[in-house]
């Protein structure tokens, strides 16, 4: 399972929210890359990074923050947050993400999403299953919808889907373990790439994770409040 730590996004520092809602911010770091190279330097070798600006204005925001990442370290990043638009992706890409999760997009604006897939591959493009309730939620998480999320992600796969990032917004940033009957539950009805997020805690839900057969796990705000400890991961990987 790869180890996928994540860097939220917000005027330019390291942050992290509790369940999505913008006014629990905590900034980590006002440096995000002195904190890229951190994890790089403990054996890291992918890194999750989300642009919470983008994800509220509904566009692009800290692109040149994924650039002096991508440029000053040889991280594999994958880039989520306010990409809505073709000009959005190009500028990820040219920027120096390895990939992009699309999850408002594909929710809103599918035609547009599945042109990206199709353009760009299914190893370049991610999708992004928030939800909450089972619900798929939109735009920063501040938008809720009637989709429900194994639904959305097994529909998705018809269409050549092939990596889902899936978060349950209740447990995201709480520090309160994983929703790993959900996950259980996706990887029975379909045979997408799952990457877990939200709620990682401890160790043990990485293990917990491992045994369910996540292809990945992001975490956050356990590293951040030292629950899990950058030299327990480099022994992970």
């Amino acid at each position: 399972m790869r180890i996928i730590p994540a860097i939220d996004i917000i005027d330019g520092n390291c942050v992290r929210l509790s369940k999505g809602d913008y006014s629990t911010k905590k900034i980590y770091n006002e440096n995000p890359l002195e904190v890229a190279k951190e994890f790089e330097d403990n054996g890291i070798k992918f890194l999750h990074v989300v642009d919470l600006d983008g994800a509220k204005s509904k566009h692009i925001v800290n692109y040149k923050i994924l650039e002096l990442i991508a440029s000053k370290t040889n991280l594999r990043v994958d880039f989520g947050g306010g990409i809505k638009t073709d000009k959005d992706v190009e500028i990820a890409f040219s920027s120096g993400a390895s990939q992009i999760t699309g999850g408002s997009i594909a929710a809103n604006n599918s035609a547009l999403f599945l042109q990206w897939l199709d353009r760009y591959g299914s190893d370049k493009i991610i999708l992004g299953a928030d939800c909450s309730n089972r619900k798929i939620s939109t735009n920063g998480w501040l938008e809720k919808s009637d989709i429900d999320v194994v639904d959305f992600i097994k529909e998705y796969e018809t269409k050549g889907i092939k990596n889902v990032i899936c978060t349950d917004i209740a447990k995201d940033g709480m520090l309160e373990g994983t929703s790993n009957a959900l996950y259980k539950e996706i990887m029975n009805e379909s045979s997408v790439n799952l990457i877990a997020s939200g709620g990682v805690s401890s160790m043990d839900d990485l293990y917990q994770l491992i045994e369910l057969g996540c292809e990945g796990a992001i975490l956050g705000k356990a590293i951040y409040e030292g629950k899990i400890t950058l030299k327990q991961l480099q022994e992970l990987c």
